[in-house]
């Protein structure tokens, strides 16, 4: 059992109170996007002394991930469970499956490109689905509509970009005319210019003020988008997309290869241990669009909603079809007096517990632990099972 220490991320995309108040920390006029907790080698989080996870899980992985997890993983930690706040737009992005993250992290390797070379894609060999669990309202684009609902959106805007996307979607009325709409956007020989970009977004506005919009709500997320980044394609490619708002306990599961944007809000993120992602526009960060349009899945789908199962009186987990993770949240309200680790939490082998809110205390063989919001812990497998009580939220991150 071991205190982690999460690392920072700041983005420019990222809030500049809501992770240092999750934290119980002070601003400092700097925006924090993310904080990670894990041991992937981009960001590892720090253990006891000046050890980072990654590098204290090599030294014994079979003791702390178990003999399983660590035959199915070479020896590394599967997941990266991170608190996310963006109070501004991420980039339009998707994240490889994991053959083709190890075909082109080997090619990349083989041209001799370093680690930290701007002109790479791939940071790692792994695939990164992941899961977005929300503790404030949430706003996302996810997925493409189908088809017949896009050119509805797009029907009666007049602009130049927007009629020939609406030409697209009419002659093909399917994937590979979502494919050639989207492919139009963002491909660097094809994509529009500013002025072409700003006549759509002009079209959406005047719509909206008009009150004769057939989506108000894809409508104001183009101008936030435009907003943000004035000119980018990628703000005309959200006409194509689904919005996704979770409230506070609801979960959504990004599978490799589907479209995505987070727009605003805070939540905790679990994913496989990865760092690959391949964007293609609303980024100041490395666009790729043609490796993105290899990765990418354009058939029509809804958002995955993950709803919680509740396996106990105090633990829901949230099943995703991955076998890299999966994600529990514990709620306690033992109240005044009855500070005692009374309550079993499901889960076995290597797991990150992190609090939420509140004070716990979490109990294993191998001693026990007062949490506060913002804390973290470590679990390896041989810590055995876990107990908790208190009054307050936890999360586990854990491997199914």
């Amino acid at each position: 059992m071991w205190d982690l220490t999460g690392a920072l991320q700041h983005y420019a995309w990222g809030s500049e109170t809501a992770l240092p108040a999750f934290l119980g920390q002070e601003p400092d006029g700097r925006p924090w996007a993310e904080v990670w907790y894990g041991a992937h080698p981009t960001a590892p989080s720090r253990v006891a002394g000046d050890r980072t996870l990654d590098v204290a899980i090599a030294r014994d992985p079979r003791r702390l991930l178990g003999e399983t997890v660590s035959d199915a993983f070479g020896g590394r930690l599967p997941f990266l469970l991170k608190v996310i706040a963006p109070a501004k737009p991420l980039s339009l992005q998707v994240h490889p499956t994991r053959e083709h993250a190890a075909e082109s992290f080997a090619a990349e390797n083989a041209a001799g490109l370093p680690l930290d070379a701007p002109e790479r894609n791939y940071r790692d060999a792994n695939h990164k689905p992941e899961m977005v669990l929300a503790l404030t309202t949430f706003e996302a684009l996810c997925g493409f509509r189908t088809p017949r609902k896009a050119a509805l959106l797009l029907e009666g805007l007049g602009a130049v970009v927007s009629e020939r996307m609406l030409g697209l979607l009419r002659a093909h009325p399917n994937a590979h005319g979502m494919r050639a709409a989207f492919r139009m956007l963002v491909t660097p020989a094809l994509r529009p210019d500013a002025a072409q970009v700003q006549e759509v977004v002009a079209a959406c506005a005047s719509r909206l003020a008009a009150g004769t919009s057939p989506s108000p709500r894809i409508d104001r997320i183009v101008a936030t988008l435009h907003e943000n980044f004035p000119g980018d394609p990628g703000v005309v490619a959200a006409l194509l997309l689904n919005p996704v708002t979770l409230q506070p306990g609801e979960a959504m599961y990004v599978p490799a290869g589907a479209i995505h944007a987070y727009l605003d809000g805070l939540g905790v993120e679990i994913m496989a241990s990865s760092d690959n992602v391949l964007r293609a526009g609303l980024t100041p960060k490395k666009v790729d669009a043609d490796e993105m349009l290899q990765c990418v899945s354009v058939v029509a789908a809804p958002p995955l909603r993950v709803a919680p199962e509740h396996l106990t009186a105090t633990t829901a987990a949230y099943y995703a079809p991955t076998d890299d993770f999966e994600l529990s949240m514990i709620t306690l309200e033992d109240g005044r007096g009855r500070f005692q680790p009374r309550h079993r939490v499901p889960g076995s082998g290597p797991r990150i517990l992190l609090a939420l809110d509140g004070q716990l205390l979490v109990e294993t063989d191998a001693g026990r632990r007062t949490l506060h919001g913002g804390e973290a812990l470590f679990l390896g497998a041989v810590d055995g099972p876990l107990r908790a009580g208190g009054t307050g939220r936890l999360v586990q991150a854990s491997v199914p």
